[in-house]
């Protein structure tokens, strides 16, 4: 009979943030998929558990507040496609989410301190 020996699994250490435009394209439909969910939900337990799947989709960590964001650069600025934490200083918010929306619109701390534009009225 052989021994069997438990070797110690690998943990695995997920990145903290991604570039949505290195993402194949049908990742990035089902991530954009996800992020309009979490921006309609009712709730704030069908928000985070969008943003979760949002962030296992496309193999981030998912950080401690369950929100992440895309740079709004990516389509209203420099083009940075970034995808971070809502929540880590220096985010700027450009614009504030809409009445019966959750998700504003959201610059990441390098693009906001390079070239911060304020909140809309």
């Amino acid at each position: 009979m052989a021994a069997i020996t438990h070797a110690p699994i690998p943990s695995i250490t997920l990145p903290i943030a991604a570039d949505y435009t290195a993402l194949p394209p049908h990742l990035r439909n089902q991530f954009s998929d996800l992020l309009e969910e979490a921006d309609a939900a009712q709730t704030g337990d069908a928000y985070h558990q969008a943003m979760i799947r949002a962030c296992l989709t496309i193999g981030i960590a998912v950080p401690d507040g369950q929100d992440i964001a895309i740079c709004d650069c990516l389509n209203d600025g420099c083009g940075c496609g970034a995808i971070f934490d809502s929540h880590l200083d220096g985010v700027v918010i450009t614009a504030n989410a809409d009445p019966g929306y959750n998700l504003s619109a959201l610059q990441c701390p390098d693009c906001g301190h390079d070239h911060p534009r304020p909140v809309e009225d």
